[in-house]
């Protein structure tokens, strides 16, 4: 998986390429937590490119919005193709995120 990291205002946008699985998912992780430890607490996660997410993507996105929560950040996804959402659907994810069809709409959404 290729993680592709953007700002735009003081939004930090993770643009996800590939797979998001057991081996990936820390990868994603550690991405996560260092952008936390900076204190930025704004992410937009564009799944545009993201072919498959597993129960461990959807750990790693849940414990970040936790942790988001808890210090006043917050997380939005956006670009979810129809099998991944699906996924986010049957795990009860898409109840957790606001969700939003394009990358743009998130960051208007997030300001």
């Amino acid at each position: 998986m290729e993680i592709m990291q953007t700002t735009q205002n003081d939004t930090i946008i993770l643009g996800l390429k590939g797979r998001l699985d057991t081996l990936s998912s820390t990868e994603l992780e550690k991405t996560l937590a260092d952008l936390l430890a900076e204190k930025k607490y704004k992410l937009v996660i564009d799944f545009s490119d993201l072919d498959f997410i597993s129960s461990s993507g959807l750990r790693v996105l849940l414990a970040t919005g936790k942790q988001l929560k808890s210090v006043g950040g917050k997380i939005v996804l956006c670009a979810l193709q129809n099998h991944v959402k699906e996924v986010f659907d049957v795990a009860g994810f898409t109840m957790l995120f606001v969700l939003y069809p394009s990358r743009d709409e998130a960051v208007k959404g997030i300001a």
